[in-house]
This record gives structure tokens, C-alpha cells and sequence, in this order.
């Protein structure tokens, strides 16, 4: 019991640390990603490649993170300009063109080169055991809250807001919002790209399935319900998010008899009406503000 507690936290602080990264992009700022899920395969298999090439794991979290930040760039400097449904369709391309390129391209393990659809597995990992990464990665959780909220307590932070209410008013001011937009999605990028070290450490091994699509629609989700543009709201949601999902997968059996398939099913019902519920008694999240539904329109 205290081995899956320790693994249902390491999972739940990832996925916090993934959907704080997406929170300033869309939730400060109002960038429309569907496409997160990218940074994180960029920050997994640069960690794990790099470590591999006897790369100390400290400098491949950080240029996984660069790169990721880098590829924020790119997107962003052929997209922010344009309407924000652009954004949203290249970003779902460029998160399923990584997919497949790590899928059968491959890539180098040590001395060898394996086709990337086995996975790369046999990589370092973090001094100690599983309460160790447990540990590690709660404090960079802490660590990336503290950096967020001074960011968007800061002038910087309510220009992100006031791009996001309406951006013509920051560019009547002077504020050069292209920019503003770039740095956003980049350090969103840059955090996400940080969580796919620490789920790359945490699997111990790393296959392309592991960064479909549908993982961005789970931090959509914990922003959501949390409230969007609130950090402790998006912390709150991947707290109540894998809390649901592990209390349906343990108790949901004892309560209803099913076969696996049609138990697997009537598990994502439930999950999905508790989810309703919420979003009727609490449209704007948990913590979040009525305001905060303008985003996006």
C-alpha cells in the first residue's frame, strides 16, 4: 500500500507540474495548446538520451527543458501572430509528428541504436529509491509554484492577464504583445518538458504511447476543474484527479460486477458524470473565478 501511495503521488505531482506549464500558457495568458503533450516528449527523451551518453541528469533535465522551450519558440514564432485556432491545430500536428518520428525512428541507447517503438529503457535515474524521486519531485513542484506565482503576481504577470482579457488594450500601452505571447509559451513549454523527466524516471522506461494526445486533454482537465489562472486550482485539480481515478479503480469492482471490458467502461462514466456535476456546480472550477470563463472568447 505505502509503494502505490508513493507512486499515486509522484503521479499526481507530474501531472500538477505538467498542467502548471499549460495554466500560464492558457489559463494567464489564453494560448489555446492542444498540443502540451509535445514539450513533455521533448523533456523525456532528451533526459533519458542524453543520460544515456553519460550526460549528468541534472544538465539533461535542463536542456530537455531548453529544447522544449526552443520548440515553443518555433511554433510560436510561425503561429502567435495568427488567430488562435491556428495555434490550437499546429500544436495537435506538431504533438503527434514527434509521436511518430520517436516511434520509428532509431535512436541511439549507449552504444547501440534500437527502432523507437521498443522504448528506450536501461537509463540512469535519480540517487535513490522511488520515495526518493517521490521527494525530488515534490520540491521542484514547490520550487516552479513559487517561480509561477512571483511571475504572475509581477507586472510581467498582468500584462500575460490583460492579453488574455483583450489584448488590444496591452498593445495601446506600448506592450509588445507578440512577445509577451512567445515567453508565455515557452516557459509553459520549459515546465512541461521538466515533467517528462520526471515521468520518463518514474515508468523507467519510455515508448511513444506513453505521449498521445489524450495526456494533454488530462491537463486540460485538471485546469479546468481546478480553475483556470490559479496555480493552487490546478494543483487542487491533479490532486482530485488522480484521487478519482484511483477510488473508481479500487472501490467501482466492489460496488458493480463487470467483466473487464464493460468495468473499464462504466469506470469512465463515472468519472465523466462526476465531472458534470462539478462543472455545473462549479463552472469556473474549484478555485477559479466567474471572470476567468471569458477566456478563450
Amino acid at each position: 500500500m505505502a509503494g502505490y501511495l508513493i507512486f499515486l503521488t509522484i503521479s499526481t505531482t507530474i501531472f500538477a507540474l505538467f498542467s502548471l506549464g499549460l495554466n500560464l500558457q492558457w489559463g494567464f495568458t489564453g494560448l489555446i495548446n492542444f498540443g502540451h503533450i509535445a514539450f513533455m516528449t521533448v523533456g523525456a527523451y532528451t533526459t533519458v538520451l542524453l543520460s544515456l551518453q553519460g550526460v549528468p541528469l541534472i544538465f539533461g533535465v535542463v536542456i530537455g527543458a531548453v529544447l522544449a522551450a526552443l520548440l515553443g519558440l518555433l511554433i510560436g514564432l510561425s503561429t502567435l501572430r495568427l488567430r488562435e485556432d491556428y495555434l490550437a491545430i499546429v500544436t495537435i500536428g506538431v504533438s503527434e509528428l514527434l509521436r511518430l518520428v520517436v516511434n520509428n525512428q532509431p535512436l541511439p541507447m549507449g552504444k547501440e541504436f534500437r527502432q523507437g517503438s521498443f522504448g528506450v529503457y536501461g537509463y540512469a535515474l535519480p540517487p535513490g529509491d522511488k520515495l526518493g524521486l517521490m521527494v525530488l519531485s515534490l520540491l521542484v513542484l514547490g520550487l516552479t509554484f513559487w517561480l509561477l506565482e512571483t511571475l504572475v503576481r509581477s507586472p510581467w504577470g498582468r500584462v500575460l492577464k490583460a492579453i488574455r482579457e483583450d489584448e488590444q488594450i496591452p498593445k495601446a500601452l506600448g506592450k509588445n504583445v507578440f512577445w509577451y505571447k512567445l515567453q508565455s509559451f515557452m516557459l509553459g513549454g520549459a515546465i512541461a518538458g521538466v515533467a517528462g523527466a520526471f515521468l520518463a524516471w518514474q515508468t523507467t522506461t519510455v515508448y511513444p504511447n506513453n505521449f498521445e494526445p489524450l495526456t494533454t486533454f488530462y491537463a486540460w482537465t485538471i485546469v479546468v476543474l481546478g480553475g483556470a489562472g490559479n496555480n493552487v486550482g490546478t494543483i487542487l485539480g491533479a490532486v482530485i484527479f488522480w484521487g478519482y481515478d484511483s477510488l473508481t479503480r479500487f472501490y467501482l469492482p466492489q460496488l458493480v460486477h463487470l467483466d473487464a471490458s464493460r468495468e473499464g467502461a462504466f469506470r469512465i462514466m463515472v468519472i465523466g458524470l462526476i465531472m458534470m456535476v462539478l462543472m455545473v456546480w462549479r463552472p469556473q472550477g474549484i478555485l477559479g473565478k466567474k471572470e476567468e470563463l471569458t477566456l478563450g472568447k
